[in-house]
């Protein structure tokens, strides 16, 4: 406060202004979805722990150091946090204008997946390597540039007042902005993250209002694509080779049906508390592959036991409920569909990732968001987190 003559009193001098503002009711900080930064923030250090007990043994890959990863991922975690907050600073509304613009950049770089600048990691031809150990993965992107691509299509129109729901051509207009990415992606081949696509997709126009024929269209065409592709042997024969394992686990167990019998074993082992932190004979024993990205979650199942694994699935629990809150309580089309291909985006990768590693899914090698050992994935997944709170931040706030 300050008196007639503009002197400050009782102790309100600027600096306390400042603070005044900055907790204001309407201030970003006081706008900010904090429970969903707090969890997405413990899913990573909890992630940065898990990677460290599956490498910090493993010298073939951890170039002699045992923090080398740890390191690393939470050095992706910190640049991680500065995308959220610069896509926080940007706005998704700024960043819907400029869709063009990274729809363009997305696709020239899965392009080049496919030109000798990419490479190939667990069969799948989907990395551009950037030198000293650094590598860069598109399809990551291209989640959340199809996300604000069809967002923008989609509610163009509704936003404007023009019509009340997206009409057939401009549903028609959307996929078909989704449909190119994902056939390049197709092409990589990574089947995994054209899975998600597919989800994304679906998500985007059950939040759009799209007529429900599209949904139901849309699932049916994709059985039928999914049978063509199995009769034409589109499919690579690790990708056959994994789908063969996950319908009967048996098959080839010291081969293709290995991953996951170790993976199961490893779990299974952890108990109701686990074997504690660092101490996993299966992780210690080094019998999981990838377990720093693919497997992270044997880790917690082996080591933190049913209470661990639970207390990531509840966190995930919490992103996914404050960012569907989030697009339920937005007043815009647009901000409701982006959170809305979030939230199924997130959902089905988790339950895949998790799912892969009890023997409910075939493994696939998409990443536990968050959790997951690798800089692309998790720039991805914060930029989504910032989007989100954009969205939070700039919706009218309540009386």
């Amino acid at each position: 406060m300050s008196g007639a003559n503009g002197f400050s009193v009782s102790g309100y001098g600027p600096e306390r202004a400042g603070w005044t503002r900055l907790f204001a009711r309407d201030s970003l900080a006081r706008r900010l979805d904090w429970p969903i930064l707090l969890a997405a923030v413990a899913l990573s250090l909890i992630g940065s722990l898990l990677v460290y007990s599956a490498t910090r043994n493993r010298t073939e890959i951890n170039q002699g150091d045992p923090y080398f990863f740890l390191l690393r991922h939470l050095l992706n975690t910190g640049i991680g946090l500065a995308l959220m907050i610069g896509t926080v600073w940007l706005g998704h509304r700024t960043l819907r204008n400029a869709v063009p613009v990274l729809y363009g950049l997305s696709v020239l770089l899965i392009l080049l997946v496919l030109t000798p600048l990419g490479s190939t990691v667990n069969g799948a031809h989907s990395w551009i390597q950037l030198g000293g150990g650094f590598s860069l993965q598109p399809s990551e992107f291209v989640k959340i540039t199809i996300i604000l691509g069809m967002a923008m299509l989609l509610a163009a129109r509704v936003d404007a007042g023009d019509k009340l729901y997206p009409d057939h051509r401009t549903v028609l207009q959307a996929l078909g902005l989704a449909a190119v990415p994902m056939l390049v992606v197709m092409l990589m081949p990574d089947l995994g993250s054209v899975m998600v696509m597919v989800i994304i997709v679906l998500g985007v126009l059950l939040a759009s209002g799209a007529s429900n024929r599209w949904v139901f269209g849309l699932l049916g065409a994709g059985a039928a694509g999914a049978l063509a592709v199995w009769q034409l042997h589109i499919l690579d024969e690790y990708q056959i080779a994994r789908f063969a394992a996950f319908a009967n686990p048996s098959l080839d167990p010291a081969g293709v049906g290995y991953n996951t019998n170790q993976a199961r074993i490893a779990i299974g082992s952890g108990g109701l508390t686990g074997s504690g932190l660092f101490e996993g004979s299966q992780t210690t024993g080094q019998f999981v592959p990838e377990q720093q990205t693919d497997f992270v979650f044997t880790v917690a199942g082996e080591e933190l036991g049913f209470v661990g694994g639970g207390l990531i699935i509840v966190l995930l629990g919490v992103v996914l409920w404050r960012a569907c809150r989030i697009a339920r309580e937005t007043t815009e089309l647009y901000g409701t569909i982006v959170a809305a291909g979030i939230v199924a985006w997130f959902a089905f990768q988790s339950f895949e990732n998790i799912g892969m590693t009890l023997g409910i899914m075939p493994v696939t090698g998409l990443p536990l968001p968050f959790v997951s050992y690798g800089g692309t994935s998790m720039f991805a997944v914060w930029v989504a987190v910032g989007l989100l709170q954009s969205i939070r931040v700039q919706r009218p706030m309540s009386a």
